[in-house]
């Protein structure tokens, strides 16, 4: 046994290594459950042919229509230009003096709306470069900013939001897309608030030092990866102009019909629709609430794409060709993720798993707490919130669902609490997202990563265990 687990432990250090060197997950994974599989002594092939395929597989075939909507949505928002649109009408709404609050509201409008953090980042850093000069904020910070917007509160506390993040519980927990509104609602404005403020703080803090724009220990090596300030020019004017404003609604039609249709689906239409073939043996044998979680965000990143369609009319058929251009950016994604499930499904089928699983539920009696530690540490380890979380609901999900019923404790506060935790440990060095954010940003890891840390780690945490503190003394908070 402690053999087995000594090779568990290798294979998660080989996994954490090779992908924070670049390597792809979906090659890494593999090799990853291959060492925990030779260290059990369990068949080689048919862990991977009967194991490793099949979760990946079925990751890919419950999810992968988010991916490729999200995807297709991120890229023609991105080529209509109308999120360039939205962010700067978001930056002359508040002006150049609240250019932080800007980025991070802009990225977070972005993100709840179904972009991807990838396309987010290399959508705003033009913007936020121009902003950042004027109001003399330390370039340094601009990682962390876009990081607040684009990896925490909209990803996973906001309610409704159509990232796979917040659709993943509700295949465990029978929740919809909006559980627990108002815990999620209330940890996204403290999160908001608390990270803005420490921002600002280190702002107040780095100009003391005398560094205003640009670091005083800039690598011009790592400043020439940057995509910031060779786009000034496409940044948007510091001066308030109502042809901006006008831009900046335009850029949020797409995003409050990706709201209001998935809003509408989940508490009208699902209800309304005539769904009773669901329960034959073709159809899965399933029913509409478990799958209102994939169909609500898809059917509205789906109509949202048409309405970006039809709004630019002259290049309808430009954006139809997008779509494909945009549907490439969502294969590697979804295959990373189900990889890192797959991973999670070898390691899970190990006879030395169940005494980690045991030790994992015996963190604690409360289900909420052996969620929020299990997920927390499973997307650390593996650098990845949703490959984090569906290895956790993957290999736990059944087992926290009766806990909880046991417990009395809901189900929609079971889904949030469980996809904020995802949000946390999940940001360490490794993690693509933050890679990508450093590397468009042009910072390095020592310039930035403390403050990413910060505010994508330690705040989020932190939040999320006052927020179950608060639900414990006032019960019915969700």
């Amino acid at each position: 046994m402690i053999i087995a687990f000594i090779g568990v432990l290798i294979s998660l250090a080989f996994l954490i290594i090779f992908a924070y060197r670049g390597h792809s997950v979906v090659v890494v994974a593999p090799f990853a459950a291959l060492i925990a599989v030779v260290f059990s002594g369990q068949p080689i092939l048919a862990s991977y042919t009967q194991i490793f395929m099949p979760a990946l597989g079925n990751f890919i075939v419950q999810y992968f229509p988010l991916f490729l909507f999200g995807a297709i949505f991120g890229y023609l928002m991105t080529s209509t230009g109308l999120a360039r649109y939205l962010a700067k009408g978001i930056t002359t709404l508040f002006g150049p003096k609240r250019a932080m609050f800007s980025t991070i509201v802009a990225t977070a409008l972005l993100t709840y709306g179904g972009v991807s953090a990838w396309v987010v980042a290399f959508t705003i850093v033009p913007i936020a470069t121009a902003l950042f000069k004027e109001a003399r904020i330390p370039k340094r910070l601009m990682p962390a900013a876009i990081a607040l917007g684009t990896i925490t509160f909209a990803l996973a506390a906001l309610p409704g939001s159509p990232q796979v993040h917040n659709a993943i519980p509700t295949s465990y927990f029978g929740t919809n897309v909006y559980a627990a509104p108002f815990f999620g609602l209330g940890a996204a404005a403290v999160m908001l608030a608390s990270g803005t403020a420490w921002l600002q703080y280190r702002v107040k803090q780095i100009h003391k030092t005398g560094e205003e724009f640009l670091p005083l220990d800039t690598n011009p090596e790592i400043s020439s990866t940057s995509t910031g300030d060779e786009q000034l020019s496409e940044a948007p004017a510091l001066k308030t102009d109502p042809s901006i404003k006008v831009q900046g609604l335009l850029g949020l039609i797409p995003i409050l019909v990706v709201i209001i249709v998935n809003f509408s689906f989940v508490f009208y239409f699902a209800d309304e629709m005539d769904t009773s073939y669901l329960s034959e043996e073709k159809f899965g044998a399933t029913d509409i609430q478990s799958l209102t979680g994939i169909w609500g965000p898809t059917l509205s990143l789906a109509l949202a794409i048409l309405v970006m369609v039809l709004m630019f009319p002259q290049r309808a058929r430009q954006s139809v060709k997008e779509f494909s251009a945009g549907a490439k950016n969502a294969i590697l994604p979804c295959f990373t993720t189900a990889s890192e499930v797959g991973f999670g499904a070898v390691i899970a089928s190990l006879a030395v798993f169940a005494v980690v699983q045991e030790n994992m539920l015996g963190v604690s009696d409360n289900a909420l707490v052996v969620s929020t530690v299990s997920t927390a540490v499973i997307s650390g380890i593996t650098g990845s919130s949703s490959g984090g979380l569906s290895i956790t609901m993957e290999t736990m999900g059944e087992q926290l669902a009766q806990l909880a019923a046991e417990q009395n404790i809901s189900m929609e506060l079971m889904h949030r609490v469980t996809a904020m935790a995802s949000v946390s440990f999940d940001s360490m060095p490794h993690n693509g997202a933050v890679l990508t954010m450093l590397i468009v940003c042009g910072m390095s890891h020592r310039q930035s990563y403390k403050d990413i840390a910060v505010v994508t780690i330690a705040i989020p945490l932190i939040t999320l265990l006052l927020f179950l503190g608060l639900n414990a003394i006032i019960p019915g908070l969700s």
